[in-house]
């Protein structure tokens, strides 16, 4: 990877035997590894023994999860928040367990929309719950800082699995939760 980023500067223009860039291809190098170790995640690892028997029907949340990610289109991060709710049936996860889920699919090249339905995806099987819901809020520096650069521009994208999408209410409660912290900010 070192000797491709080597490349890339000199096709870029620059000199990479510069003294601000001598170590560049290893540091990126570096960064790309960590930025992207979500292909070396194995998602039953990460849960490992996280899964718990309770007679619980609650709605779960755990709301304002970061987001970093790089876009597989122009391999630019972007950056946001992810909400996740899930009503057991019979089983909950350990809490901390959702976050290391959403980064497991965020260090990787990947599209918000695809990011948005793998958690829910791998919830709804990890789970087995009644239903699951994932909100992303993203802002996109392949959007911000090139093309059409408009700084103030965010993404939504939601995927409601199973209660969450069959019914209105549930789906409102859930919104409705997520979105209780901006409402007493503002």
């Amino acid at each position: 990877m070192e000797e491709l980023i080597t490349k890339l500067l000199e096709a870029l223009g620059e000199d990479p035997a510069r003294s601000g860039l001598r170590d560049t291809p290893k540091r990126v190098a570096r960064s790309l590894q960590f930025l992207t170790q979500g292909y070396r995640a194995d998602i039953d690892a990460v849960v490992n023994d996280a899964l718990f028997e309770e007679d619980v029907r609650n709605m779960i949340i755990v709301r304002d999860i970061e987001v970093y990610s790089l876009c597989e289109h122009h391999m630019l991060p972007f950056f946001g928040r992810c909400h996740v709710g899930y009503i057991p049936s019979g089983k909950v996860i350990g809490v901390s367990k959702l976050p290391r889920i959403v980064d497991v699919f965020a260090r990787r090249l990947q599209l918000q929309e695809r990011l948005t339905k793998q958690i829910a995806t791998t919830l709804k099987r990890v789970l087995d719950p009644i239903g699951v819901g994932v909100v992303i809020e993203a802002r996109h520096l392949c959007m911000m800082m090139r093309g059409v650069e408009k700084q103030n521009s965010k993404m939504l994208t939601s995927s409601m699995l199973g209660l969450f999408r069959e019914s209105q209410n549930t789906r409102n409660e859930f919104l409705h939760l997520i979105r209780m912290h901006e409402q007493m900010l503002s």
